[in-house]
């Protein structure tokens, strides 16, 4: 029997700390669906299509990873594909609380889907899809922050708005 984890975010966008999260969960499970989540309290950058554009192309190296989106809640989708974990990644303790929230009430909602949490490479612990906004609104570099297809997706997108 396969073991298939789910990794869920916005990624609006995924930056080299999702993708760490992703390649290292990838080598633990036989099947990884990174899954764009609609979050009703954010105002996203990019649209649910570029998302899953922009993850495809830069996942696309891990052939054990898909990549869907779903609006609803995390435990339907991931007892949809047959998954038996969530991965969720950490940078620092201050996300733990929140994580904790989540994964309490996952756990209500579905006692048979664990929940994995990985600690980000250090490097990227300061690291935030809003932070890299922030430096590639303002012409920053961000090189070392997101790959080149999303560095190249943010420039379109903030040389529109100016």
């Amino acid at each position: 029997m396969a073991s298939i984890a789910v990794c869920p975010g916005s990624f609006d966008p995924i930056t080299y700390g999702h993708l760490d999260i992703i390649k290292r969960a990838s080598k633990v499970f036989d099947q990884i669906h990174v899954v764009l989540l609609n979050n009703s309290s954010k105002n996203p950058l990019f649209s649910v299509d570029e998302r899953i554009s922009l993850i495809s192309e830069v996942t696309r190296e891990f052939p054990n990873v898909k990549v869907d989106s779903f609006q609803g809640l995390l435990v339907d989708y991931a007892k949809g594909v047959g998954a038996s974990a969530i991965i969720r990644g950490l940078r620092a303790v201050s996300d733990f609380e929140y994580e904790m929230q989540i994964t309490s009430m996952n756990r209500v909602l579905n006692e048979e889907i664990e929940t994995f949490f990985m600690m980000t490479n250090n490097q990227f612990s300061f690291l935030s899809s809003s932070i890299v906004k922030e430096v590639a609104k303002y012409g920053g570099d961000i090189s070392e922050l997101v790959p080149e297809a999303v560095q190249k997706a943010l420039s379109g997108k903030f040389s529109l708005q100016q």
